[in-house]
């Protein structure tokens, strides 16, 4: 089955599905990753991979060792054109509609499109929605734009909308990694009444609680990340309806 096709019958099935987010920066591949991995084949639906800023260069190492453990789909959630590997299932092709620099709306895209043809990769064209999550991101610093605010679901929704016009396959909005905040029930709810592409939910979900808050509120899909590299135990915790 085709990555899109299994994210899109979560939708259309009214399920819940569950993303773990790995940025190759923070995860050490020790006796503790493995436990994630672990945990992530039990509980988990996808396995995201990637990071807005590459400080050591593990990327293909951590994707490898990845796809010899893992049975679910790994896509890559690229923040930039040069994390793009062929050991991936898919990826999700983010273009930042958020904000109005054009290196994040297609610039990065026309320098990664060769590389991507040649991959064989199955390309998900997805509209990256970056929330205010209550203090600056690195997704936010290194792609030079605002996040959309927080009280403000009618620019959210009517940006996503924009998006699913323009011919994207999902929306992701996303309060970023290590958010203090998580995007709002409103601001989700705002945009499942608008849009019907598959709605991805990430960045400050921390709990329980703040998932199936996420879930009730109109997201097909949750990412979590942060917190579960560091306590990979916690996956079991996380119930879905």
């Amino acid at each position: 089955m085709l990555v899109y096709q299994k994210i899109l019958d979560f939708k259309l099935q009214n399920k819940k599905g569950l993303a773990l987010l790995l940025d190759p920066d923070e995860v050490q591949l020790t006796a503790s990753f493995g436990k994630l991995l672990s945990a992530a084949n039990t509980n988990a639906d996808f396995l995201l991979i990637g990071g807005s800023h590459l400080v050591e260069d593990q990327f293909h190492s951590l994707l490898m060792e990845v796809k010899n453990q893992v049975k679910i789909p790994i896509i890559l959630f690229p923040g930039s054109n040069d994390q793009i590997s062929s050991a991936a299932d898919a990826i999700l092709l983010l273009s930042l509609i958020s904000g109005r620099n054009p290196e994040y709306l297609i610039g990065q895209h026309v320098k990664a499109a060769f590389n991507l043809k040649r991959s064989g990769l199955e390309i998900i064209p997805t509209a990256y929605l970056l929330i205010d999550g209550g203090r600056a991101t690195t997704a936010s610093y290194m792609s030079n734009t605002s996040p959309i605010p927080r009280d403000k679901p009618s620019i959210a929704s009517a940006t996503a909308l924009a998006g699913e016009q323009l011919g994207m396959k999902c929306i992701y909005l996303d309060a970023g990694s290590g958010a203090m905040q998580e995007v709002s029930r409103e601001m989700i709810k705002d945009v499942r009444t608008h849009c019907s592409l598959p709605l991805i939910v990430g960045g400050g979900i921390r709990g329980e609680l703040q998932m199936k808050s996420a879930f009730d509120a109109g997201a097909d899909i949750v990412v979590i990340g942060t917190v579960f590299e560091q306590n990979p135990e916690l996956l079991a915790d996380l119930g879905r309806s």
